[in-house]
């Protein structure tokens, strides 16, 4: 975000209030950036136990927010605070650990393909002279191969 402003030897080149107003932040903010851009990420002890963790575990990548959380509690890395499941959260992120389903989801039934399809009866003509003439619905029926039915 902030522009490269120091010389090869180190110094500060230029004026910093020019720089911030054309990056539109305060003096405080650069100076901020300036002094923290090199400080080492607070939660590093923390993802190198996730990873320690991970790495003991076959069943890794069933693991999600709350079972890491609980497998850090329950394991006291010494020298790790254990933050809250959120924290947790945002740390797998930052380091690419992902909660990977085991099996994809029962969903409804697949159709089968030798159903025969139902007339459209009305045609698209959805006008009635009379009320309750005409009543239609959304609902398809269609039969599957399991010889269940669905509904579309």
């Amino acid at each position: 975000m902030f522009i490269a402003i120091k010389t090869e030897d180190g110094r500060l080149k230029g004026k910093i209030s020019f720089y911030c107003k054309v990056l539109h932040v305060s003096r405080q903010a650069f100076n901020k950036y300036l002094k923290t851009k090199d400080a080492p990420w607070k939660y590093q002890a923390l993802a190198d136990a996730m990873l320690a963790i991970c790495s003991e575990d076959a069943c890794k990548d069933t693991h999600g927010r709350i079972r890491r959380y609980q497998a850090l509690k329950l394991k006291q890395p010494e020298g790790v605070p254990i933050p809250g499941e959120r924290t947790v959260y945002r740390v797998m992120e930052e380091i690419g650990l992902h909660h990977k389903l085991k099996r994809k989801p029962k969903g409804i039934s697949k159709a089968e393909k030798e159903a025969r399809k139902s007339d459209d009866l009305i045609k698209r003509d959805f006008t009635a002279a009379k009320p309750l003439e005409k009543c239609v619905t959304d609902m398809t029926e269609s039969k599957a191969s399991d010889g269940n039915y669905t509904f579309q």
